[in-house]
């Protein structure tokens, strides 16, 4: 493996695993080769997961401004703030509303940025974004000007300073010995590279899980793409489409067509 993409650091995890490995991804929602690297992570949980522990972390600076003015729902319309770091804490702020609200939150603050061309810097849009994921809007803005969200986001930069992660997207991997280095993977790379990383870190030889059904994945997932859906059930992708037009047919699906790309969801 190519030595100066892959970099071993002396990072340990003080916390004992409950499966074999814990992955550390860290991304920055402003981050086109984050984005890139969702499809791919997405992919890994669907086939993997049951080796690894995944853990999202931001890799933002933290802002010096005063949140106050987001005291209640009302101030959404009073007052539009912008802020490049209004995406990170959005995210923080829809996590606490649970892990899967904040890994959702990060793909639709990606969807709004690179395929609808939406401004998600503004506080107005990060609120629609809640409104659109079935979140409790009012909580997402009492949290978004809560200490607990920043002080989320601070340990998150520390866990980056310690791991020496400078680079979204970056990777770090830890095995079940926590007086193991950890691994860490700067970049963006091919899916073949994680999965063998994987399993070299496990140990032993692994085999990925059978696809869930498709009313499954899009329970797990808010959206998908054409390509990335036929990747995961390893079928052309033109194959994918005609599966995809039949749920869509029964309505089941939706299809949100983009200029490079179509994503189906399910229709609510």
């Amino acid at each position: 493996m190519n030595q100066e993409t892959i970099l071993v650091n002396s990072i340990t995890s003080s916390v004992p695993l409950s499966k074999p490995i814990e992955i550390y991804v860290f991304v920055d929602p402003l981050c086109s080769k984050s984005w890139a690297l969702q499809p791919l992570l997405r992919k890994l949980q669907v086939e993997y997961e049951r080796y690894f522990t995944l853990k999202i972390a931001l890799l933002t600076s933290l802002p010096k401004m005063n949140l106050s003015y987001f005291g209640n729902r009302d101030d959404v319309t009073s007052c539009d703030k912008h802020h490049p770091a209004f995406p990170s804490i959005a995210m923080k702020a829809a996590e606490f509303q649970g892990k899967r609200a904040g890994f959702r939150f990060l793909s639709k603050i990606f969807e709004y940025t690179y395929l609808k061309s939406r401004n998600v810097l503004s506080f107005s849009v990060l609120v629609e974004i809640a409104e659109n994921l079935g979140l409790d809007v009012d909580e997402f803005v009492l949290d978004f000007s809560s200490p607990h969200v920043m002080r989320s986001l601070q340990v998150d930069l520390y866990l980056a300073n310690e791991m020496e992660v400078v680079d979204a997207p970056s990777f770090v991997f830890f095995n079940e010995n926590i007086e193991d280095e950890g691994l860490k993977v700067n970049g963006l790379h091919s899916y073949e590279i994680y999965e063998q990383i994987l399993e070299e870190m496990v140990g032993y030889s692994i085999t990925p899980d059978a696809p869930p059904t498709l009313p499954e994945l899009f329970g797990r997932f808010d959206s998908l793409a054409t390509k990335e859906i036929a990747e995961i059930y390893h079928i052309p992708e033109k194959s994918a489409e005609r599966e995809l037009k039949k749920q869509l047919l029964l309505q089941n699906l939706e299809r949100l067509p983009f200029k490079d790309r179509t994503l189906w969801r399910r229709r609510k």
